[in-house]
């Protein structure tokens, strides 16, 4: 998905709280001037469903400095808030993450990964089949990730790419098994190499607030 289309998600938001939780979602902490601008609307009406928001657990304000003069109010998502996006079946999955690795112990939790590992390389190639560039590759990888929860986006920076997901709908199960990260980044080098290098510079599980790779072409022999 491209950043229009992930524009065009947001306006399909129906009430005011639904885009201010978007934008932070996908654009970390906000200014409430920053978030007026993009709603639309004046900086004190952005203010006012801010604060309903904290009221709900689902937002908080922090100052941060910046050079000379009064701290900036920066409002970001709480821990809370990001339940309201859907992590798929987390208690289950890490139920049977540790099931498997209590009945069957490392190997057979490998052997799991494996088995996800091969069910996505299966999903993507036909997903990227006559894809020419890797400018091709990179878009069809974001939509396809975007259309299965990870609010993918995608962008150019000079002969790089940029992949970045705004969201983990598997992060509990990631967390509790980081195979699960190893696979897919080796995923991702597989599906967009050999020509070119994937490397993740973001990383949710380290503590960003998102995951993001750089997607570097290769020079020609």
């Amino acid at each position: 998905m491209s950043t229009k289309s992930l524009i065009n998600s947001f306006d399909a938001l129906r009430s005011p709280a639904e885009r201010l939780l978007f934008l932070l979602k996908t654009r970390g902490p906000q200014s409430a001037q920053g978030l007026a601008s993009t709603l639309g609307v004046t900086k004190e009406a952005a203010r006012q469903h801010l604060l309903r928001l904290v009221e709900e657990g689902l937002v908080l304000v922090t100052p941060e400095i910046r050079g000379v003069g009064r701290p900036v109010q920066m409002w970001k998502l709480t821990a809370e808030a990001q339940k309201r996006f859907p992590d798929t079946h987390a208690e289950l999955a890490t139920g049977m993450i540790e099931s498997v690795r209590a009945l069957f112990g490392t190997s057979g939790l490998e052997a799991l990964i494996a088995r996800r590992e091969q069910e996505g390389r299966e999903r993507y190639e036909a997903c990227l089949r006559g894809a020419l560039t890797l400018r091709q590759k990179v878009a069809r990888l974001a939509r396809q990730r975007a259309s299965e929860g990870y609010m993918a986006e995608w962008r150019r920076e000079g002969n790089e790419f940029v992949l970045v997901e705004n969201h983990c709908p598997i992060c509990a199960a990631a967390a509790a098994c980081s195979g699960f990260c190893r696979s897919e980044l080796q995923l991702f080098r597989e599906l967009l190499g050999p020509k070119a290098t994937v490397e993740r510079t973001e990383y949710l599980l380290a503590g960003a607030r998102r995951c993001a790779y750089r997607i570097t072409p290769l020079p020609a022999p």
